[in-house]
């Protein structure tokens, strides 16, 4: 008999952004894109397909939320009980980019209370979600709508960003609290992206650790962690008061919390000494760079977002799996409790050759399924990374069990995906010590 406590948490995900761009007139809906509206019963047989019991997921905003404690639930109440009945787990995401139009932007004072209400009644509408991502990417977000200006409020300001933080981040902390209210064994997968600034110069040091603060601010606020002595000045100076800065130090919920660190080719930067960056590639990968946050937040880990364009080769998404997947053993084998891994999202993904700054309606080989839900060659790969590695891990990890309460939320009737395979349980498989707790 196929255990319903998962060791490990293979993962995947349907991407739901939502920004908006050109001055708030055009909405750039991935779901809509992709055409998950229209194939999701088939996006969810490709999961199960695939072998994956985690699933990154989450109702559009825009449409669900539509006032003040006012939700249309019409198509949450269409997938939501379906994944139920497949077994398959939602890692809820409930707030990917983008807001509804009556809040605007991330400059709006109200969105903390009005989405921290929303998500109290998303958890009491679907009681047996137990795994959340209440804002998904907060620093990304933040950069992008109010310092790079490229979405939403499409702003470029270092107070328009600590603004856009301080309002994130208060959103995630009271929605964990109202979901805890009503969940008490809710956890948080916080999916953040772990970003590195290599400076290219001597005179390049400077801006580059400053970069290097600032990318862990939206992490500190929301783990109740004293922020740097420049980054305290930095928030201070752009309109956070101390008020502000003492609600984040005094709500701190980390110990329900699961770090996600995302990490693709682009999150390494070159800067110069004028302070401006570029892309680096990858320099010190996954592996390095999730030790820095590690070593700074002390939390369980999951990879929670990769990808790599499958290019005129055929295998570069898959040789880019490959790579991702033993930089996540060797993180593991150093000891730290990185409990999932996730490849994101599951089909591939539209204009985000552009970041989503442009309605161009790009395709971005970059799922493990293209647009016609037909499995791509990184589909397979992780298929068979899944059926090789599902049965080695939870024996001979470092880690301890993600505490799930999959038997009462998925109870007797509800069929999990078949496990593939076991592997031997052997000590060579892994390298990894063997768990003695």
């Amino acid at each position: 008999m196929v255990s319903n406590q998962p060791g490990f948490l293979f993962a995947t995900g349907i991407e739901n952004s939502i920004p908006t761009i050109d001055g708030g007139r055009h909405r750039m809906d991935e779901m809509d894109k992709c055409g998950h509206y229209r194939h999701w019963r088939r996006d969810f047989d490709l999961v199960q397909e695939i072998g994956i019991r985690f699933l990154r997921y989450g109702p559009p905003l825009h449409t669900t939320l539509v006032g003040p404690e006012r939700y249309d639930w019409s198509f949450a109440d269409e997938v939501f009980p379906d994944l139920r009945r497949r077994g398959l787990v939602a890692i809820v995401d409930l707030c990917h980019f983008g807001l509804p139009d009556f809040l605007g932007n991330f400059q709006n004072p109200d969105f903390p209370a009005i989405f921290a209400a929303y998500a109290r009644a998303f958890a009491q509408r679907y009681p047996w979600i137990q795994l959340y991502t209440p804002v998904n990417e907060m620093s990304i977000c933040a950069l992008f709508s109010a310092l790079y200006g490229w979405w939403n409020e499409q702003l470029r300001s270092d107070r328009a960003f600590v603004t856009a933080l301080k309002h994130l981040v208060k959103a995630n902390l009271l929605a964990m609290r109202a979901i805890l209210d009503v969940r008490p064994d809710a956890l948080f997968i916080q999916s953040e992206s772990s970003e590195y600034f290599h400076a290219k110069s001597p005179a390049a040091i400077g801006p580059a650790e400053t970069m290097n603060a600032r990318r862990f601010l939206s992490l500190d606020l929301n783990y109740g962690r004293r922020v740097d002595s420049t980054m305290y000045e930095y928030l201070l100076d752009n309109g956070m008061t101390r008020e502000e800065y003492h609600f984040f130090l005094n709500n701190n919920l980390k110990h329900h919390c699961i770090m996600g660190n995302d990490y693709y080719q682009t999150n390494e930067h070159l800067v110069t000494s004028d302070g401006m960056s570029s892309g680096s590639g990858e320099i010190f990968g996954y592996a390095v760079i999730t030790h820095q946050y590690y070593n700074r937040y002390r939390l369980p880990v999951m990879h929670t977002e990769t990808n790599l364009c499958q290019g005129p080769c055929g295998d570069e998404a898959v040789k880019w799996l490959r790579k991702e997947w033993a930089n996540v053993l060797r993180v593991r084998n150093n000891g730290v409790p990185l409990v999932g891994f996730t490849w994101y999202s599951l089909t591939d993904q539209v204009d985000w050759d552009t970041s989503l700054r442009e309605n161009n309606g790009n395709v971005n080989a970059l799922g493990l399924a293209d647009l016609d839900r037909n499995l791509r060659p990184v589909g397979q790969a992780y298929r068979d990374l899944i059926r090789d590695w599902t049965e080695v891990l939870p024996t001979q990890s470092v880690c301890l069990q993600v505490p799930l309460a999959l038997d009462d939320d998925y109870p007797a009737g509800v069929v999990p995906p078949a496990r593939p395979a076991a592997v031997p349980d052997t000590a060579a498989a892994t390298s990894a010590p063997r768990n003695t707790e």
